[in-house]
């Protein structure tokens, strides 16, 4: 097959090489937003009197008509064509003849492939942002579902001291609302058009990159031609953000995982989210949990393959771009069906408030309110600290817990003790009252809720 750019050479390449250049494969995704940018191309160009309105709407109708056909699988995609902008062009040209070969007036592939990747990863962050949402929202519901269950908060693995379940699940929640900040700041970079740069140096034509931009919903324009098309920092930041997500995604599942082992079993899993094993019929595996937590570094490779493309070219494009596309394409793609599985995997999640409640029981997680207890009858802090450590040792050392040590016991280490101490390091009320905003106590915890609820209806 002649190829588009056959001319300067007889356009014929080896078949292994023709292969290895082709970016078609993977770039076809992109057709919808290929054809969107050169309708509107087509209609700058008649606007600016560049083409006769005949000609443009012959153009456009000639692409609503590819595009028709592509969505309804009545055409198929060349995989002989060398990418998605050669193929969408060599069809219109087969329907329309000459007329199909002016679309290409005052643009070049390298601003071509720089439009619809921008158009395309908007869309993509559109919908990862709506996956965000939905995510956060289940946490919320599964948080005011449970308020008031007591768990052990760790520090280190170690139990540290009692917080509300639900204030565990909102940490997440304040994690998801930054993420979806990011996604949406790196739209706001991603939304201009480089549209008009052309190959690297503008165009002789006294084009309207406006205008062109606004019809496609870009705030602005590149305003710098080698810059639109040589740069693709708008992918890395997307790509940065969806690997902190992950990140995010990957620390849940781990908790996951642990809560729902024998060894916690704070929490449990649907059937439909687990797998069974192939050996060991008592087996419940997290599955999707590992597997979310797996792709991570998936995600990480997508982001350092992109980085490491990018650090060494010099302007403007260079072909190694191409390689930007299945490396984003793929964060976007594993980040979806991560949340696509986490969403209605949380949802379905089987709280177990005994387990919770019996773990926050050991560890002595409330030893700091025991300290806070002498502190506000007028010890200084690191005097009841070394106190309240003191009586954990002891403690251990004749099996009993803060709770059930005696009175007697604690008058020998300070007389500031009374029988109220057992009031403030009951656990519920060690909870309670961590009133400071942000904290553990419920009213701080459905606070958080409420002002989540409202930055979730802006």
């Amino acid at each position: 097959m002649a190829k588009m750019w056959a001319g300067r050479t007889a356009g014929e390449t080896d078949q292994i090489a023709d292969d290895f250049n082709s970016s078609i494969h993977f770039d076809c995704r992109m057709y919808q937003q290929d054809i969107n940018g050169s309708m509107a191309h087509a209609a700058m160009l008649a606007k600016t009197g560049i083409l006769s309105d005949e000609d443009a709407d012959a153009i456009i109708d000639g692409l609503e008509g590819i595009l028709k056909d592509l969505n309804s699988g009545k055409l198929e995609f060349d995989l002989s064509c060398e990418d998605i902008h050669m193929f969408i062009e060599q069809v219109l040209t087969e329907r329309l003849g000459d007329v199909g070969k002016k679309l290409h007036t005052a643009r070049s592939r390298n601003d071509q492939v720089a439009l619809d990747l921008r158009m395309y990863l908007r869309d993509e962050a559109t919908e990862i942002s709506s996956l965000v949402r939905e995510l956060t929202e289940t946490l919320v519901a599964v948080a005011e579902k449970n308020m008031g269950v007591v768990m052990p908060g760790y520090t280190h693995l170690q139990r540290a001291q009692p917080i509300l379940f639900s204030h565990h699940m909102m940490a997440y929640v304040m994690m998801l609302l930054r993420d979806r900040d990011r996604i949406a700041d790196a739209v706001k970079r991603m939304n201009v058009s480089p549209i008009g740069s052309c190959a690297l140096a503008g165009t002789t034509y006294n084009t309207d990159r406006i205008f062109e931009a606004e019809k496609l919903g870009f705030h602005s324009i590149a305003w710098n031609s080698l810059d639109g098309v040589s740069d693709r920092d708008f992918c890395v930041e997307l790509m940065s953000a969806i690997a902190i997500l992950m990140m995010h995604l990957s620390r849940f599942s781990e908790e996951i995982v642990l809560w729902s082992s024998w060894e916690f079993k704070f929490i449990e899993l649907s059937d439909s989210y687990t797998t069974g094993s192939s050996i060991m019929p008592q087996k419940k595996n997290p599955d999707m949990a590992e597997l979310i937590r797996g792709k991570t570094g998936r995600v990480y490779g997508d982001l350092m393959a992109l980085l490491t493309t990018l650090k060494g070219l010099p302007l403007a494009y260079n072909k190694d771009m191409q390689e930007d596309k299945e490396a984003v394409f793929d964060s976007v793609d594993t980040v979806k069906v991560c949340l696509k599985v986490m969403i209605p995997m949380i949802a379905t999640m089987k709280t177990l408030p005994d387990n919770m409640r019996k773990a926050a029981n050991e560890g002595f997680i409330n030893a700091t309110d025991l300290a806070d207890y002498l502190v506000k009858k007028g010890m200084p802090f690191r005097t009841a600290y070394k106190i309240s450590g003191q009586i954990v040792s002891e403690c251990i050392g004749k099996g009993l817990v803060l709770e059930t040590f005696p009175i007697e016991e604690y008058k020998k280490h300070s007389e500031l003790f009374d029988n109220d101490v057992y009031n403030d390091i009951n656990i519920e009320n060690c909870v309670e009252k961590r009133i400071s905003a942000g904290g553990t106590s419920s009213a701080s915890v459905k606070e958080e809720i409420e002002l989540v609820k409202k930055e979730l209806e802006k």
